[in-house]
């Protein structure tokens, strides 16, 4: 059973920067693609940024140009560098390991907290 954990988050001042970390515990080569969901009190779950098996890329319009998703295979790793961080950005930031067959299997991390205030 793939295991999923973020870390990276913090308290930041807008137009700070911050790099969120997703650590898989099985490998990550053959799965369909990984995305990264904020959660705030105000929204339901919504993605931020993802990316896929063949490194296509996916953003929220919120967030392009300012975040990148990334991710190394031979660490079962994924990485959501956000810079230019603003207060709409603050939410609990979750890293969803997703794989597409007959049936769509996810797996979601705890969550990292991510706090953009002055």
């Amino acid at each position: 059973q793939m295991q999923v954990a973020e870390s990276g988050g913090g308290l930041v001042q807008p137009g700070g920067s911050l790099t969120l970390s997703c650590a898989a515990s099985l490998s990550i080569r053959n799965i369909s693609g990984i995305g990264w969901y904020r959660q705030t009190t105000r929204k339901q779950r919504e993605l931020v940024a993802e990316i896929s098996n063949g490194a296509r890329l996916k953003y929220a319009d919120t967030v392009k140009g300012r975040f990148t998703v990334s991710r190394d295979n031979a660490k079962n790793m994924a990485y959501l560098q956000m810079n230019s961080l603003k207060t709409d950005d603050t939410g609990v930031y979750f890293c969803n390991v997703f794989v597409l067959s007959a049936i769509r299997r996810d797996y979601w991390g705890q969550g990292t907290q991510v706090t953009v205030s002055s």
